[in-house]
């Protein structure tokens, strides 16, 4: 279980750096690596707590991780 939660860690930070990095977001590389670790821990721990998920759980970081990049950029920015 502890090797599976720093992995998923590890792969959420790889997906925040590289979506900064390729221009997929502009929100800087922290506050990018920051939000998907957020998403991945939650998706890890619906996973454990329910068992929904895609079956692995690098597939799970990476799906959660881009969502919740997709996500919160969008529900807190500011409308002009």
């Amino acid at each position: 279980m502890f090797p599976t939660l720093i992995g998923t860690v590890v792969i959420a930070g790889i997906v925040g750096y590289a979506s900064e990095r390729s221009g997929f977001t502009r929100n800087g590389i922290l506050p990018s690596i920051i939000i998907c670790i957020g998403g991945a821990f939650l998706a890890y721990f619906i996973r454990l707590m329910f068992g929904i998920g895609f079956g692995s759980p690098g597939l799970n970081a990476i799906a959660s991780s881009i969502g919740a990049l997709i996500i919160v950029p969008f529900h807190w920015r500011r409308r002009r």
